[in-house]
C-alpha cells in the first residue's frame, strides 16, 4: 500500500467537558477522496481546524508527507502544501475574486499571507490567478467583491484560493453547501477530476455526493470515528445506520 498523504493519529481535542475530539485516527492515500460524514455536532469541522492548523489538539500527531507538522501553525502547514477551502470570514469581502485569489498566488511566490495590496496590473498574479477562477467556473465574476457573491460562489472562490496555493492535498469542509442540484453536480464532476491532482478529505453532508465520490468513507459520531469504508460498506453498517442514519433495528 502506499504511503499515506496525511496521517492522523490518536487525535485528541475537549472543550471543557465535551470531547470534541476523541481519539481519531485516520489516513489519506495518494490519489483517494476520503470523505468524513457524520450528524451535525459530530466535531467534523473541529478535526479539519486541527488538520489545517487553525485549532491546536490536546494530544496525537498529524504526518504531512512524511512530516509531523504538530509545530506548524496554518500558514505553514499551507506552505507545505496542505490546502483548505477558506470559511468566508477568511476571504476578503471587500476585495474582488480576482484579487481574492491573487492573494494566493502572492503566497505561493513567497509573499506574506498579511500582503494585503497586490499590483492588479502585474501577469503574473493575474494570469494564474484568473485561471483558478477559470477552473471553477468563476471567470464571469472576477470583478464582484466577494460581499456580493452568492453563497455557493463564494464555497467556489474558496476552493479557487485553495487552488492557487498548489496544494499536495485537500482539505474541503461541505463545498456542496449553498449550491443548488446544477451547481452540486458540476462541483462533484471537478472533484472527482481534482483528485488527480491531489487527494481530497471532505467533510460533506451531500450523502448523493459523497457516495459518488469517495474511495473510503470514515463516520464520526460524537467525535469518535465509529466505521471506515467504501461506499457499500458505509450503507451496510448497521451501527453506522443506527448512529448517523436513524434506523432502528
Amino acid at each position: 500500500m502506499a504511503e499515506p498523504v496525511l496521517e492522523i493519529s490518536d487525535l485528541r481535542k475537549s472543550f471543557g467537558a465535551l470531547k470534541a475530539t476523541d481519539g481519531v485516527s485516520l489516513t489519506l492515500l495518494p490519489g483517494e477522496i476520503h470523505a468524513l460524514i457524520g450528524p451535525n455536532g459530530a466535531g467534523k469541522s473541529t478535526l479539519i481546524h486541527q488538520i489545517s492548523g487553525s485549532l491546536k489538539p490536546d494530544s496525537g500527531s498529524i504526518r504531512f508527507l512524511g512530516r509531523d507538522v504538530g509545530g506548524l501553525d496554518m500558514a505553514g502547514r499551507a506552505r507545505l502544501g496542505l490546502g483548505r477551502s477558506f470559511q468566508i470570514s477568511s476571504l476578503m469581502p471587500e476585495f474582488s475574486a480576482l484579487r481574492n485569489v491573487m492573494l494566493a498566488v502572492q503566497a505561493r511566490q513567497g509573499s506574506s499571507f498579511r500582503f494585503l495590496r497586490p499590483v492588479t496590473s502585474d501577469a503574473g498574479l493575474t494570469e494564474p490567478a484568473m485561471a483558478m477562477l477559470e477552473r471553477v467556473g468563476l471567470a464571469g465574476r472576477a470583478g464582484v467583491p466577494a460581499a456580493e457573491l452568492s453563497h455557493g460562489e463564494r464555497r467556489q472562490l474558496e476552493i479557487a484560493v485553495a487552488l492557487a496555493l498548489g496544494p499536495k492535498a485537500f482539505l474541503f469542509d461541505e463545498p456542496m453547501a449553498g449550491m443548488g442540484p446544477e451547481g452540486s453536480r458540476a462541483l462533484t464532476k471537478f472533484l472527482d477530476d481534482l483528485r488527480r491532482e491531489a487527494p481530497i478529505l471532505l467533510v460533506e453532508h451531500d450523502m448523493e455526493a459523497v457516495f459518488a465520490l469517495a474511495d473510503r468513507i470514515s463516520v464520526l459520531v460524537y467525535g469518535r470515528i465509529v466505521a471506515t469504508g467504501t461506499a457499500d460498506d458505509i450503507r451496510n453498517d448497521p451501527e453506522v445506520r443506527r448512529a448517523y442514519l436513524g434506523e432502528t433495528a
